[in-house]
């Protein structure tokens, strides 16, 4: 049995979409019309997931004072990193807007639901970060639709993920996975942010391809 084919013009258009999935910094504030993030989860929590777990967790984070502790952490965090660079890296760091914390009106924070029953334990004995491996495959999975739909993504990963959690007051046994601000884009590029501002190039896929 043969899957579905898919037609050249849609191949060409997915290869456009993962190019255009960029990392956002910079948003616009309008709101995101009601009921487009729970359709965007919705088509997220179709990734695979081990055992049919889906154990994603999505914490939508409206309230001010959690956004605050969010927003204090990032400024800790991001003072720290700053202050292990040094010479030209220190300077190019400084300039680069790393959150969009304070512009973005949509707060997302994912977590790996690791005492989920859903799934019964399958695949999960000899690997179970293979649960938060699956979290993420969800959150890739909410990144392009969003983007299918000029929504951006950004991921804010300076952060202390002790002090999102004890913010957000989730289950003992959630792991963070991250925090992600979401909204549409202030601007468009297909090339990322850290690429044009020259602090990193993308690497040539054959570097990452080996065969035993």
């Amino acid at each position: 049995m043969t899957g579905r084919p898919f037609g050249e013009a849609f191949r060409a258009e997915l290869r456009e979409l993962l190019a255009w999935r960029r990392d956002v910094r910079h948003f616009r504030p309008d709101p995101l019309p009601d009921g487009t993030l729970e359709r965007l989860v919705g088509i997220a929590s179709l990734a695979p997931s081990v055992g049919l777990s889906q154990p994603w967790r999505f914490v939508v984070v409206n309230d001010p004072a959690a956004r605050g502790t969010v927003r204090a952490s990032f400024t800790a965090c991001n003072a720290d990193a700053l202050g292990r660079l040094a010479g030209d890296r220190a300077a190019l760091y400084a300039r680069l807007k790393l959150a969009g914390l304070d512009e973005a009106p949509c707060h997302v924070a994912v977590f790996a639901d690791r005492g989920t029953a859903q799934g019964h334990g399958l695949g999960r004995l000899t690997m179970p970060a293979a649960l938060d491996y699956s979290a993420v495959m969800a959150v890739h999975t909410l990144w392009l639709a969003a983007r299918s739909e000029g929504i951006g993504l950004g991921w804010v990963s300076i952060l202390d993920p002790g002090v999102v959690t004890a913010a957000l007051d989730v289950p003992a046994d959630w792991v963070f996975i991250g925090y992600f601000c979401m909204g549409y884009p202030a601007a468009e590029d297909s090339v990322p942010t850290l690429q044009r501002e020259g602090w990193e190039s993308r690497a040539d896929p054959a570097s990452c391809l080996f065969f035993r």
